[in-house]
């Protein structure tokens, strides 16, 4: 079997190479603008290019028998990058993979694009409705996927929640370096909604089940979370815990927090989104039922242990990134003049 990963340099990508490498599956591709500095390069070819070059996408998706689309411009990109790279690298990607006839294109696409929803769980069949130009642009992607699909391809649609593992930096950075700093953590509103969280690892689980089980079961649109999640203030209570510092998740009442950060967001003066402080307080979870029933995916990592996972590499990798700032993934987002206000924690 011959895979294309894109953004196989990113947090996902990474971990689904080292992933199937371990499953036995070695021919593998992977296309990302970043530089891949892995060890895996060696065992892996490795492509710096643009989901959007359409002469490179063409030339990489011939003689491929699947491709896992996971690269996307993340919400703190600009507008205009979001929709091209999210949407018309997601169209550039799936033409030529229906053209070139590979067998299938696994999307990974978010729970974003069901936006603010006003029940919980949330299924595959309810309302999509996505919250700022992220969200709309994975709505739109998905409609690419779907196109194909009716021409007969098979485009299994994988909707994760918010995943964390080895590699991952970004928001949930600033947890783990308060946490290090021993110091409290604040909490938009009260922490006691629930916010499922999901491991990497069992996401590139859901991701191989997709890319070996039948074409008719893999050729749907899924939920991927965590099984297992308490309150918000409880699980990210555990990360606290794991630092040994004796330190509490501290809670603020949540409208006057989310008009501050509105604030600061403007003046750019904080890393936090309109989709991170609105829904933080808020209830968040979906039901993998569908998964569970169909694929047999089972999660392994409850949120608390997802997150203390993740704090350990955190802690063992720190060398290696402190100082680093950027807006992927796999850098630690800068903390802005909420590094400031750490020092009153």
């Amino acid at each position: 079997m011959k895979v294309l990963i894109t953004g196989g340099s990113g947090f996902l990508g990474i971990n689904l190479i080292r992933y199937l490498l371990d499953k036995g599956i070695n021919d593998i591709v992977s296309l990302d603008i970043a530089d891949f500095d892995y060890p895996e390069r060696t065992r892996i070819k490795v492509v710096k290019g643009d989901i959007r070059d359409q002469r490179l996408v063409s030339e990489l998706t011939q003689g491929v028998d699947q491709v896992i689309h996971s690269a996307a411009a993340l919400p703190l990109y600009s507008k205009k990058e979001i929709f091209s790279v999210d949407v018309e690298g997601t169209r550039n990607m799936i033409e030529n993979s229906y053209q070139n006839k590979v067998k299938r294109f696994i999307h990974i696409s978010s729970t974003a694009v069901y936006g603010v929803p006003d029940h919980h769980p949330i299924y595959e069949d309810d309302r999509i409705q996505g919250v700022g130009y992220y969200g709309e642009a994975k709505i739109m992607a998905e409609e690419q996927c779907f196109q194909y699909r009716k021409q007969g391809m098979c485009v299994p649609v994988l909707r994760p929640k918010s995943y964390v593992g080895p590699e991952r930096l970004g928001v949930f950075a600033m947890l783990y370096d308060w946490a290090k700093d021993r110091r409290n953590f604040p909490m938009i509103g009260s922490g006691n909604n629930r916010y499922q969280l999901l491991d990497v690892e069992d996401l590139c689980e859901a991701v191989y089940i997709c890319m070996t089980c039948s074409e008719d079961k893999a050729n749907q649109t899924y939920n991927i979370g965590a099984k297992e999640f308490t309150t918000m203030k409880e699980d990210f209570q555990a990360v606290l815990d794991e630092a040994g510092f004796g330190k509490k998740i501290v809670p603020f009442p949540a409208w006057p927090v989310i008009i501050a950060l509105k604030t600061l967001e403007f003046f750019k003066l904080s890393p936090l989104y309109k989709w991170v402080y609105e829904t933080a307080c808020k209830d968040s979870f979906v039901s993998v039922e569908k998964a569970e029933k169909i694929l047999g995916f089972t999660p392994k990592y409850s949120n608390k242990q997802a997150l203390i996972r993740n704090y350990r590499w955190y802690m063992d990798n720190l060398h290696s990134f402190e100082g680093k700032t950027g807006i992927s993934h796999r850098v630690p987002w800068n903390q802005g003049i909420l590094g400031l206000i750490k020092k009153f924690f």
